[in-house]
């Protein structure tokens, strides 16, 4: 029987590496999903039409209902008696009911984008702590693909450097 030869640093940050970035995959494909669709939130890309009922205080002014229901620039286009009409809705004034129209992400896509909103107070953030630590991992692991005198090794770290040079001129403008 042959002696079993230990294994290298160097074997263990490969495999880790590799089975890593599977798990990373699924990751990336949600991501990706929900960035497409926040790129887009300035379109009706993957919305729909919603009706929206909501019982405000009554003989509130213009400029609160729109806080109250989250829009912004509430502009006024009519007023029959105690019934304000406004962009995609009404408010009534006496009964404070307020009725309006809204464009909501569909599901599951809606979902996807807390992702990307996640704040250290909601349960999402977990997953954006997860997805940070896990491509600091593949980032980090990646200096082991290849040995470190390597023809490939140093153009490596040339593109990691473009990379670095190319995120920050990026940010300036």
């Amino acid at each position: 029987m042959e002696p079993q030869k230990s294994k290298s640093f160097n074997y263990y940050m490969r495999t880790l590496h590799r089975d890593i970035g599977f798990f990373a995959f699924g990751l990336v494909v949600i991501y990706i999903l929900s960035g497409i669709v926040l790129i887009y939130r300035d379109t009706d890309f993957l919305k729909r039409e919603v009706t929206v009922e909501r019982q405000l205080k009554p003989n509130m002014e213009i400029g609160d209902v729109g806080k109250e229901l989250r829009m912004r620039e509430v502009k006024v286009i009519k007023t029959e008696g105690d019934i304000i009409t406004f962009q995609n809705g009404t408010y009534n004034k006496t009964s404070g009911a307020a009725v309006f129209t809204s464009k909501e992400v569909m599901f599951p896509f809606n979902k996807f984008i807390n992702f990307h909103k996640a704040i250290s107070g909601k349960a999402t953030h977990w997953f954006n702590l997860v997805f940070g630590f896990v491509f600091l991992f593949l980032a980090v692991s990646s200096l082991w693909m290849f040995k470190a005198n390597t023809k490939t090794f140093r153009r490596g770290m040339i593109l990691v450097g473009v990379g670095i040079v190319f995120t920050v001129v990026l940010l300036l403008f």
